[in-house]
């Protein structure tokens, strides 16, 4: 890769709750994610439940009250 055209490359390590879990290539020298493949449910067959940053509480507080209202639902558009 030319230096002038492309970012810095590095040796990339995955960090899942405070612990390395892969490393990959990547432009950055570290990440931390909140799932990744050995912490999801589809991988691990076990159910968790992971709210980062409030996202259920969100989604309630935009959906309540009169949200739907007045909309027919068979109604085609």
């Amino acid at each position: 890769m030319k230096n002038e055209t492309h970012p810095k490359f590095y040796n990339c390590q995955v960090y899942h709750n405070g612990e390395v879990v892969m490393e990959v290539g990547a432009t950055v020298p570290e990440m931390h994610v909140e799932v990744w493949s050995g912490s999801h449910p589809f991988f691990t067959g076990k159910q968790a439940f992971v709210d980062a940053a409030g996202r259920v509480e969100k989604f309630t507080r935009k959906f309540q009250g009169d949200y739907f209202k007045g909309r027919n639902p068979k109604k085609k558009r």
